[in-house]
């Protein structure tokens, strides 16, 4: 059994927390992101830790904590440091672990290396978040495909927001990937939600990830 996996996303804002955050209470996983880029009052940690219900899981910190909201080689150059993927280690756990990328997937990191550098470099499968808007078919099939040329397993797909089941039919047709299936808009972010949606996912997610 893959003992990790890495939550990526299409791009910026399409819900990469939110599904990290009920794949984590639907597995009872660890969560851990590697790179935190502002917000560091209110991070990504944090709000897993609070909408999370289960007492299993363990919030690993970060490798990196930068203080400027901006791209990670630009809010790390602002700190006065470089991220250098030596340091970013998969923490060391017996629980299954949910990781959780910055932005997409040529998100820079340092001068050379990106988001999809880091997923290479840690050799984890990837669960890919989408999110239905004008061109998003195109983002979801690009991202895909940089992820095989990498030879980086594609775990499978989930969709976070309203369904659109023209765009979602064919990225499956096209793509090959599984659909482990897809969030509808939550609003405002609590326990129940999580809960209600890991639920949901369970079984699918406990099929494709711990068979």
């Amino acid at each position: 059994m893959n003992k990790s996996i890495f939550v990526t996303g299409i791009g910026t804002e399409v819900g990469k927390t939110v599904i990290s955050a009920i794949l984590v209470e639907a597995l009872q996983a660890d969560y851990w992101k590697p790179i935190q880029a502002g917000d560091l009052d209110n991070s990504d940690a944090m709000k897993i830790q609070r909408w999370i219900s289960n007492s299993r899981t363990r919030i690993h910190p970060e490798a990196y904590r930068l203080h400027t909201p901006m791209s990670p080689h630009t809010a790390a150059e602002i700190d006065g440091i470089r991220i250098e993927l030596p340091n970013i280690k998969l923490p060391n756990s017996q629980n299954f672990i949910i990781v959780e990328g910055a932005g997409g997937l040529f998100v820079p990191l340092n001068n050379k290396d990106d988001i999809i550098d880091l997923i290479q470099y840690l050799q984890m499968p990837v669960i890919l978040v989408s999110k239905h808007y004008l061109g998003s078919i195109n983002h979801t099939l690009l991202s895909i495909e940089a992820l095989l040329h990498r030879n980086i397993p594609v775990a499978g797909l989930i969709f976070n927001g309203d369904e659109n089941p023209s765009s979602e039919s064919i990225i499956q047709q096209r793509s090959g990937v599984p659909i482990l299936g897809r969030v509808g808009d939550l609003g405002e972010m609590n326990k129940d939600k999580v809960r209600e949606w890991a639920e949901r996912l369970k079984p699918a997610v406990e099929k494709l990830l711990l068979n």
